[in-house]
């Protein structure tokens, strides 16, 4: 039987896919070609429906054990086995399946300010098309009819941000020893010390990884103009009925229309002052049941200041 000995199970656009692309470096570990196999996300095939894109995605899914375990097969022995799917600590009854199929396993979870977080997946969507509001507290506004209209939890700009419920459910299933949290920040500003924490935490040598790769980021800039809305239209459509075409097919057509939309390159945008003060309402209160689940102090999520001088 080839399991994982860990993953990497939150969250969304706090630096996920840069620390499985440093952990796949390191000798003693071993991590998949296949970011997000998404296993535990669900108990038979995945979901028929959704927002745009989510079909075509929920068919990469690796949602058949014999599947996944094929992923580690590869794994040179003695090696520790891990993969990353960020969508776990969100997906409260993927606690349980961990649970039971694997309840020795170690978790890795890194938290970013969930405004932060919302906003870098808004645009994350915005950028590739597939985001029809041009607003970002709009596209926040427009969740819970999301939600209702059963679009897949990428799109949970606000719920994926609200960490303690998640970490107190996945406290009453697995022992804090087998949770290592870590900051976005301190990854970021402080990868080499970061990195050793989560090799120590695996029980694997140390001083071996120093730097994160550059994964994930994207520089292009997408003005909401005329010539733009009618590419996003043009993606979204292909987003909603592309699952129905081969995967080459689907690629040859989405390439240019990115090309075309990603034609300027310019900084993204970043979250202002009225939009934080504008959510936060939405997490205080779990940023408070944060702090007292974890024992640690994320008050300067909360400061208005902070960001505000940051800019």
């Amino acid at each position: 039987m080839s399991l994982p000995d860990f993953l990497i199970a939150g969250v969304p656009k706090a630096g996920t896919t840069a620390l499985h692309a440093a952990l796949a470096g390191h000798p003693q570990l071993f991590l998949p070609q296949v970011k997000e196999p998404k296993f535990f996300l669900s108990d038979g095939p995945p979901p028929t429906v959704g927002g745009p894109g989510d079909v075509q995605t929920y068919q990469e899914h690796v949602w058949r054990r014999p599947d996944y375990e094929r992923l580690f097969d590869p794994a040179p022995p003695g090696v520790l086995k891990g993969e990353a799917t960020p969508f776990y600590l969100y997906d409260l009854a993927a606690h349980d399946r961990i649970k039971a199929l694997i309840p020795d396993v170690r978790l890795i979870i890194l938290l970013r300010d969930p405004v932060d977080r919302a906003h870098s997946n808004w645009t994350h969507l915005w950028v590739a098309g597939l985001e029809e509001e041009a607003d970002f507290l709009a596209a926040c506004h427009a969740e819970q009819a999301r939600k209702a209209a059963h679009w897949a939890d990428f799109w949970h700009y606000i719920g994926l941000g609200l960490y303690g419920r998640q970490l107190q459910h996945l406290y009453q299933r697995f022992s804090r020893d087998q949770v290592l949290l870590l900051r976005y920040r301190d990854l970021k500003d402080e990868p080499a010390e970061t990195l050793d924490r989560v090799c120590a935490f695996l029980g694997v040598r140390t001083g071996v990884l120093t730097a994160i790769p550059r994964e994930n980021v994207n520089r292009h800039y997408v003005e909401d103009n005329r010539v733009n809305r009618a590419i996003r239209g043009l993606l979204r459509s292909g987003g909603n009925f592309g699952h129905r075409f081969p995967v080459p097919l689907r690629l040859a057509a989405r390439g240019p229309l990115l090309t075309l939309l990603h034609r300027k390159r310019g900084n993204r945008p970043v979250t202002t002052p009225a939009e934080r003060a504008a959510l936060l309402p939405y997490f205080a209160d779990d940023i408070a049941l944060l702090q007292d689940v974890t024992g640690e102090s994320y008050d300067d999520w909360l400061s208005l200041d902070r960001h505000a001088r940051a800019r």
